[in-house]
């Protein structure tokens, strides 16, 4: 093995994210968590991608469904 790739595989393994609802052993993102959901969606409202956020999938859809009831009920703006 090469120099190279030496330092790739490192690269790799040194950056690995865990979802931020896994390790604080959240199950579902409630809709009144605004300090979370601001976190996640971005300056025009829109919910951050999973590779951007970090989030599982699981917890992907829960934070969408949560986003969603959050601008329901105007505790969220559904754009700035």
């Amino acid at each position: 093995m090469n120099y190279e790739k030496r330092t790739t595989l490192k690269r790799l393994t040194r950056y690995s994210k865990k979802c931020r609802f896994c390790k604080m052993s959240i199950k579902e993102v409630d809709y009144k968590d605004l300090a979370n959901l601001q976190k996640l969606a971005g300056s025009q409202g829109r919910l951050f991608s999973r590779k951007r956020s970090g989030n599982c999938a699981t917890h992907q859809r829960s934070t969408k469904r949560a986003l969603k009831r959050a601008r329901f009920l105007a505790l969220l703006p559904f754009s700035d």
